[in-house]
């Protein structure tokens, strides 16, 4: 495992998760489960086995830097990578991978989200186990497809070409597709969920980097030499600059030709809604997903997630989220959860403590 390598990308705020997840505490840093470990927690946990922790690199904003030690203490201060802005996947990814490069030049990495839910851990990391053994020997990008459950217009969508195994050619990546396309994905059976989470060794990474991203790998090829030392933090300052504002998944993923995906069925979830967490939760008789202290009369088909120190009386409520967290309490439609980031910026014009 030695030359196995996780790269978790942390540094988003995840606004649709609002009021829960702030600007100052996202919600990769909590227990949305209510399990007792945080997401980010439970995301490094999940690559036991793969890879030594000491192979676990973290990417995130400056601001994050203290959640990430209190929650991960057996991080060094080399394995947490504090981006100066946020731009995109593209630059947090090569970053890391840049970085890891002059320390390993043989390293075989995953990249995943720090705020994803996988019910099925050991199924999660069988696959991930086939996808490094794939790129540890081949010059190839890999990522995980998610066999899909139903037309979902949230999420990419892989095509792949049939051949023999779990290991499949891409065809054509599709952002976010219209229902009707969405349900002529599902019924063609060429098509899997995109889960953003990648693998491939770190040779063929930068090659890539310099044939679709070229300033980017320059500008992490030219401070190379900082990095593992205190001159990091102002040579990043130097090269973030000179990186576009893009995705991985435009930038890199759907222009390159030597990318197969790992057909996967493990209990996937982004988590990036209050819908998708009710999706995932146990219920109650009455269709409840309830993480707090509640009474509750006439009431059905509701998320409600509060603070455990406070009784919330509800009373005929049919499909909505009563969200409450630190000095915010929101009351939505389940179906109008589009509305969150509405939600955030009218806060945040009433103050920057409710953002």
């Amino acid at each position: 495992m030695k030359d196995n390598y996780v790269i978790i990308m942390a540094g988003g705020v995840g606004t649709r998760f609002w009021p829960f997840s702030r600007s100052t505490n996202p919600k990769q840093f909590h227990d949305v489960l209510g399990v007792g470990k945080t997401m980010i927690q439970q995301t490094v946990e999940r690559f036991e086995g793969v890879c030594p922790k000491e192979n676990i690199y973290i990417v995130t904003s400056e601001e994050y830097y203290d959640l990430c030690k209190q929650q991960m203490p057996y991080l060094s201060d080399d394995q947490i990578l504090l981006e100066p802005s946020r731009r995109n996947t593209a630059p947090c990814i090569g970053y890391a991978c840049y970085k890891i490069a002059t320390k390993n030049p043989q390293a075989n990495i995953v990249v995943a989200p720090a705020d994803h839910i996988i019910l099925k851990e050991q199924e999660f990391r069988e696959k991930i186990k086939i996808a490094l053994h794939f790129s540890a020997k081949n010059d190839v990008l890999v990522t995980l497809g998610i066999k899909p459950t139903r037309p979902d217009t949230g999420y990419g969508y892989i095509q792949f070409t049939e051949s023999e195994g779990d290991i499949k050619r891409v065809r054509t990546f599709t952002e976010k597709p219209n229902l009707e396309w969405a349900v002529k994905f599902i019924e063609s059976g060429e098509f899997v969920w995109n889960a953003g989470i990648f693998i491939w060794n770190v040779q063929t990474i930068k090659k890539t980097f310099e044939m679709f991203l070229p300033e980017m790998a320059e500008a992490f090829e030219e401070i190379k030499k900082d990095f593992y030392s205190d001159r990091e933090a102002d040579a990043l300052k130097r090269a973030y600059p000179q990186c576009k504002n893009i995705s991985i998944d435009n930038g890199v993923m759907e222009k390159a030709e030597n990318v197969f995906v790992v057909l996967s069925d493990i209990g996937w979830s982004d988590l990036g809604t209050w819908k998708s967490l009710y999706d995932v939760s146990d219920k109650d008789e009455n269709q409840n997903v309830i993480d707090a202290q509640t009474l509750l009369y006439n009431t059905k088909n509701c998320i409600i997630k509060t603070p455990q120190d406070r009784l919330v009386v509800v009373n005929g409520l049919d499909g909505y989220i009563v969200a409450e967290y630190d000095n915010v309490l929101m009351i939505c439609k389940k179906e109008d959860e589009q509305k969150v980031k509405e939600f955030v910026a009218a806060a945040g014009n009433k103050g920057k403590e409710f953002v």
